[in-house]
């Protein structure tokens, strides 16, 4: 996929994940970026949100996601995909985690889409 469509930022987090790679998950995301999770607890900045990711990594790498749809309005993008997580949770037993995405990503100078906000439940 071209790496300079909306759609990329999914490629781009799918890349970085398989490889279990947080730091690189935390790069794709603005600095003041929000997550918001299942249970509605909102993540603002790279920090929290480095929380976040590697508590789905600790899951496992075993990802599987599939772009629904990707609405662009100039340097904005509207995301949204499907995904499933396969793993294991503390204690050692089998655990899938699954959803529909709602992303907001926004173009920056350099070409790249990072994401401004991603709820990975939002689009249920």
């Amino acid at each position: 996929m071209d790496e300079f469509k909306p759609e990329s930022a999914h490629d781009n987090f799918l890349r970085c994940f398989r490889a279990g790679d947080l730091e690189g998950l935390v790069a794709l995301y603005e600095s003041d970026a929000t997550m918001v999770l299942a249970d509605g607890t909102t993540h603002a900045g790279q920090a929290a949100i480095r929380a976040a990711l590697g508590g789905f990594l600790a899951v496992g790498r075993n990802l599987e996601l599939k772009t629904r749809y990707a609405a662009r309005n100039g340097d904005l993008a509207l995301l949204s995909n499907e995904w499933r997580l396969q793993g294991f949770d503390a204690d050692g037993k089998a655990l899938e985690l699954s959803g529909r995405t709602a992303e907001v990503v926004r173009r920056h100078t350099d070409g790249r889409w990072r994401y401004v906000v991603d709820h990975p439940w939002g689009g249920q």
